[in-house]
């Protein structure tokens, strides 16, 4: 975004604004100090211009500093975070453009005011040490927000996969779909789909694929199921289908190099669910499944079973559809993570169209409150799995949940499975708010089949009594009932 040359020129602009200001004059006043035009000048300080020599002296001689002083790189402590921020590859990955935001423009706002945008990529950067942000959390932050903005929907990725599938009709029985997307990378790409074990790769059991550039080959791991295996192949044929070729190598991106890598690696495996799960298919589908009067988990699972996807794919595509196709924009996607043996929860991936829902992600040390559907379901599956009755099928419920804090209620559906090679299970969640417009599109949101459960975000933030699976005293409600109640005495102390 910034060559050298500009930084200069911005760096310098930056210093002069400063010791004007300092000084207390205006860019008139400078003016007729130097000699200089105050639009030069301004120029100068935007970080457009920057000026000969002879009147680097004069305005040096006027703002009563030397000429070494100003023409060097360093700055003052005030300056110091947009200096660095400058000297870094920040600005260079920041994806303004997909926000409408022109580079010239951001440049500009930061020589309007470098010192209180300075103050305030401190505060930013020391939110990001105390939460231990990586860079790589940064780029999914930006990803999901740009995905809220076209509310989980690309057209264009929808009509690239739509040509893929006029020329590559996928085979009926979902099974076959790994090998002939394999023979499609080999036979109109050149790429080469060598299976690796935890023999022959000891350090790559734990990942799914690994695609090495140099000899245009994709390693993939024998132990993922078919649906895994053609979501794998899929999104390799869309990194080459949509010309994508900043990307990750490993399946589970270990350290992003760039945001490019991040949205490209996002683009082909929404490319991956289009083709696995074509709209003109899945539409009647789905709208033949909302209609129905009744709750029925199995129809949805069916539904499922007709493509070769995970559940993660499924409900990630069935997002994309009810957001474009019947209006539902206000909704989350989030799955939760349960590792083996644990009773500790996590949310490993989150969007929220629209607004922030809830549940969201919250502090580490917090236990969400276990009411969820979505956890109930993990609970379930992990105590099959130790007693050896589970049939290896994933689990399909919904529930209306209350959120006691807020009173929104929504519609969850919520599928279950584990999720190799690791020994993780997890759980995949969409929820919608219960409007006049959800009661519309789904039939049978008031069956009493569904259980209408009332939950919290996190036990320690959970005011609800007497609750029989609590995981942790609500300390976090009462500290901050406890600072309501300071607040009062206070309030009432005033009004003696």
């Amino acid at each position: 975004m910034t060559t050298d040359r500009e930084k200069v020129r911005l760096i310098f602009g930056f210093k002069l604004k400063q010791l004007r200001q300092e000084r207390g004059l205006s860019t008139y006043d400078l003016a007729d100090r130097t000699g200089l035009s105050p639009s030069y000048l301004n120029e100068i300080e935007k970080g457009k211009k920057y000026p000969k020599t002879e009147k680097i002296f004069a305005i040096a001689k006027a703002l009563d500093t030397d000429y070494d002083a100003l023409v060097s790189l360093k700055v003052s402590k005030q300056l110091e975070a947009v200096a660095e921020l400058l000297n870094s590859n920040i600005l260079n990955e920041l994806p303004l453009e997909l926000f409408g935001i022109e580079p010239g423009y951001f440049l500009e706002m930061m020589a309007a005011a470098p010192a209180k945008l300075s103050a305030f990529i401190n505060t930013l950067i020391e939110i990001g040490r105390n939460y231990d942000l990586r860079v790589e959390q940064f780029y999914y932050s930006v990803l999901r927000t740009y995905q809220a903005m076209h509310d989980s929907y690309f057209e264009d990725i929808e009509a690239q996969a739509d040509q893929f599938l006029a020329h590559h009709p996928l085979p009926v029985a979902p099974a076959d779909s790994p090998a002939f997307l394999a023979q499609v990378l080999t036979a109109e790409f050149g790429c080469a789909v060598e299976p690796y074990d935890q023999t022959s790769q000891p350090t790559m059991s734990t990942l799914r694929s690994v695609f090495l550039p140099e000899k245009n080959k994709l390693l993939i791991n024998k132990g993922l199921s078919v649906e895994q295996t053609a979501f794998t192949l899929g999104r390799e044929v869309g990194y080459r289908q949509l010309n994508l070729t900043q990307r990750p190598l490993e399946s589970s991106m270990l350290a992003a190099a760039s945001f490019d890598e991040v949205l490209n690696n996002f683009r082909a495996s929404y490319f991956a669910r289009a083709i696995l799960m074509p709209r003109a298919q899945v539409l009647p589908m789905l709208t033949d499944a909302l209609a129905q009067p009744t709750w029925q988990p199995d129809r949805m699972l069916a539904m499922m079973a007709c493509f070769a996807v995970t559940p993660e794919m499924f409900l990630s595509r069935v997002m994309n559809l009810i957001a474009s196709h019947f209006g539902l924009k206000d909704l989350f996607f989030i799955r939760f993570d349960q590792p083996t043996e644990q009773q500790r929860f996590v949310i490993s991936k989150e969007l929220h169209l629209s607004r922030l829902h809830a549940p969201h992600g919250v502090a580490r040390d917090e236990h969400y409150c276990r009411r969820q559907v979505a956890l109930t379901m993990l609970n379930d599956m992990r105590t099959q799995q130790a007693d050896g009755s589970w049939d290896g099928q994933p689990f399909c419920q919904a529930q209306i949940t209350t959120y006691v804090p807020n009173g929104q209620a929504y519609f969850v559906l919520s599928i279950a499975k584990s999720s190799p090679p690791s020994t993780t299970n997890s759980s995949i969640n969409i929820g919608l708010p219960i409007t006049d417009d959800l009661r519309h599109v789904i039939a049978f949101l008031d069956d009493p089949a569904i259980p209408r459960t009332d939950v919290g975000d996190t036990c320690e933030r959970c005011s609800i009594p007497d609750c029989q699976v609590r995981a942790a005293p609500a300390t976090v409600l009462a500290k901050r009932e406890q600072v309501e109640h300071i607040k009062a005495a206070i309030a009432g102390l005033r009004e003696e």
